[in-house]
């Protein structure tokens, strides 16, 4: 997406916290209105807001928002998709990459994760943080690693997990505060991966996995259809049968 574009005022007819809360069986049709269930690896869908930027929609994803099954099964996910890579170490970007890296660190073995952060302590160091904006949070601010915490990271395969790759901003910020500390990941793991508006400033040499990808939604009539080219291409999770019949 474009930086400059600003959303439109949300549909006031369906409560935010209705998303995000439970899997359905299966996928809608469109044309979608303020909202659309997309397909997941085991043949269930998760309905998601639909953000009106005027010449294209988003899907939205808020993970600490979300319920813990889905959270859980989404990581799960993530997981699978990543695993081949072998990583002994996830570092999570905040702030919503926090509801998901313990869980997929968890998922893959490791005893712990390393969190990045935007609130600096009285030990941290200038050459341990970068700038950072995001599609969805105004103006700029740092992203800070602990230097204690090096120890953790250094000669290690790491993980790097956002919530969603939107723009690319907060994640290629993520990279460079990893590069700060000698460190290249093998790949950024992340819950969504929405529209291919990131691909062009992503460095081919760092892999993307995700749960799941969507692509952007051009204007139809009765509302937005997916527009199939701007699906991006990354790492998902083998397609599995869905093992929970009431998709909770």
């Amino acid at each position: 997406m474009d930086s400059g574009w600003t959303a439109r005022t949300p549909r006031a007819n369906r409560a935010t916290m209705e998303f995000w809360q439970r899997f359905e069986p299966a996928p809608d049709a469109p044309p979608h209105r303020d909202a659309t269930a997309l397909p997941m690896p085991d043949g269930s869908a998760l309905r998601l807001p639909l953000r009106d930027y005027g010449e294209v929609a988003v899907t939205g994803l808020i993970l600490n928002q979300a319920s813990f099954a889905v959270l859980r099964r989404l990581a799960a996910w993530l997981a699978q998709a990543v695993r081949p890579l072998e990583a002994e170490v996830v570092c999570g970007l905040p702030t919503l990459g926090h509801a998901l890296a313990p869980l997929v660190a968890k998922a893959l073995g490791h005893p712990n994760w390393v969190a990045a952060g935007y609130s600096r302590k009285r030990w941290y160091e200038d050459a341990l943080s970068v700038p950072v904006s995001s599609s969805t949070t105004p103006g700029q601010r740092r992203m800070w690693l602990d230097p204690r915490i090096l120890p953790r990271l250094a000669g290690r395969r790491v993980l790097l997990v956002d919530d969603v790759i939107s723009t690319g901003r907060s994640a290629l910020a993520g990279l460079a505060l990893l590069r700060a500390a000698g460190v290249r990941p093998v790949a950024l793991g992340v819950a969504m991966a929405q529209g291919d508006g990131w691909v062009p400033s992503w460095p081919s040499a760092t892999p993307v996995c995700a749960a799941f990808a969507t692509p952007l939604f051009r204007p139809v009539p009765g509302g937005w259809a997916p527009d199939p080219s701007t699906r991006p291409v990354v790492t998902l999770p083998p397609a599995t049968p869905s093992v929970a019949s009431d998709f909770a």
